[in-house]
């Protein structure tokens, strides 16, 4: 303690070189958890987001992730209500379920014969009252745009679009669709044969329709290749227009009733899915329930051609993003420790110059290297101590200004802003982390000043000038 004390007086000797040397590892402190806690903002918000949609684990065929994209009826699990009944049986697995749901996958085009305009798209066909379970999903607790399915609860005839499919589609009015620029009115000079839907669809759909009566303006139509080859469609009622915050998946979505979409692919056959999604209470619980799943599939299910994929490999841009912030944020913490070491060596180095006939005194007293080594290493843990407690301090107070400032940004390739938040104490790895950090440079800076000072001569020190 004696020790502190004396290292403390002599950090106040020259308080403006000491407040300059604190300043500078406070702002580098401030800086590294600032950018720290918007990246795990947006690491925590798009983990969220992809476990919302896709779970943290899905039971596929073994070829459907690679070779399934244009043809997933021919990747489609037929046992899948076994395969879910296992699941939530298994004592390992049971605890640690949240949601277990089948979901359906294919592609179509969907038509506005009333507008006449059409265009493709990538439709899920799911549970709904379960897919809204999987959608409130926020173990981190952080700022959620998930949206309920509107179907749930309603006709099997009813789906849910995205925004870009409902201005193609000339359903923004009608849907109310908010910030929905759309085409009013028709060239039929240049547009007519290119919006003309051909006779075929046209056929089969008014076949659909035969006992449907069209009761607003919101009936559109949907053809699907069947499982065989073979062409159906469906008549199908939109409730809402969906923003789905990337601008690629918005301009094709289409979410309808699981049976519905296994009529359109399937018909009278027996009906499959794509997937099976399991969603975990935990995302720590990854790895245990994705060997146990794998044991599952290579015991009751071993003539299947089945395999577990977790949400990291399903949706690759989350890996791809959390990759360039890790090497962003490696870059600035590594670029600011740098600063900060040689600043304290700095501070250190002439310290130890200054105060060269101090040392060789309290060596000539009877104090011993190492007494002198520990005197100037405990001044650089009092400056690290001192510099971690401010700067953790300002950053708070930084990071509660930007939470409540409204600050929005608009990621790459997304249609809407999202907030930017700061993360700090929700996020402890980055807390702990970033101050034992910073001790740490603190410490390693204040060594070679401290060391080449204990191995002063006394004789050449006393005569210092």
């Amino acid at each position: 303690m004696k020790t502190f004390s004396l290292a403390l007086r002599n950090l106040l000797r020259n308080r403006r070189r000491s407040l300059t040397t604190l300043s500078a590892m406070v702002i580098g402190l401030v800086a590294i958890l600032v950018f720290g806690g918007y990246k795990s903002n947006i690491s925590y918000g798009s983990l969220t987001g992809f476990v919302q949609g896709t779970g943290h684990l899905q039971i596929q065929h073994k070829d459907y992730f690679l070779e399934g994209g244009d043809n997933p009826s021919a990747y489609g699990i037929a046992d899948y209500e076994r395969i879910i009944a296992t699941v939530k049986r298994d004592p390992v697995l049971a605890p640690m379920l949240e949601v277990v749901t089948p979901t359906l996958q294919l592609g179509g085009i969907a038509g506005n014969f009333a507008a006449g305009t059409s265009r493709s798209v990538i439709a899920s066909g799911v549970v709904a009252e379960e897919f809204n379970r999987m959608l409130s999903w926020n173990e981190y607790g952080v700022v959620s745009y998930a949206q309920p399915l509107a179907i749930a609860g309603k006709n099997q005839d009813t789906v849910v679009i995205g925004t870009g499919v409902a201005r193609k589609l000339k359903l923004c009015s009608v849907l109310a669709v908010e910030n929905c620029d759309q085409a009013q009115g028709k060239s039929a000079a240049t547009n007519e044969s290119a919006q003309q839907v051909p006779q075929d669809i046209a056929a089969l759909s008014s076949l659909e329709q035969a006992n449907l009566p069209r009761q607003n303006d919101t009936r559109i139509e949907m053809l699907a290749a069947t499982a065989r080859g073979a062409p159906n469609v469906a008549s199908l009622n939109v409730v809402k227009a969906k923003n789905m915050g990337i601008k690629a998946l918005d301009d094709a979505y289409l979410a309808m009733h699981l049976a519905q979409a296994q009529r359109l692919v399937y018909g009278r056959e027996k009906p499959q899915v794509t997937a099976v999604a399991i969603q975990l209470k935990r995302t720590a619980q990854m790895p245990a329930a994705k060997l146990r799943l794998s044991e599952l599939l290579a015991t009751e299910f071993k003539n299947e051609p089945l395999t577990v994929l977790d949400f990291k490999t399903l949706n690759p841009m989350y890996m791809q993003t959390m990759q360039f912030m890790d090497s962003m944020f490696g870059f600035i913490a590594t670029l600011i420790g740098v600063i900060v070491l040689f600043t304290i060596g700095n501070t250190m180095s002439t310290a130890v110059v200054e105060r060269t006939v101090e040392i060789g005194t309290l060596r000539a007293i009877g104090l011993r290297r190492s007494g002198i080594r520990r005197l100037f290493l405990c001044e650089g843990v009092v400056l690290g101590v001192l510099g971690a407690i401010v700067g953790v301090i300002a950053a708070s107070i930084i990071a509660y200004l930007i939470n409540r400032s409204g600050l929005t940004w608009t990621p790459p390739g997304y249609s809407y802003a999202y907030l930017i938040l700061i993360r700090i104490w929700q996020d402890m790895n980055l807390l702990i982390g970033s101050v034992i950090g910073l001790f740490a440079v603190a410490v390693i800076s204040s060594w070679w000043p401290a060391n080449r000072a204990s191995k002063m001569m006394i004789v050449d020190a006393l005569r210092h000038v």
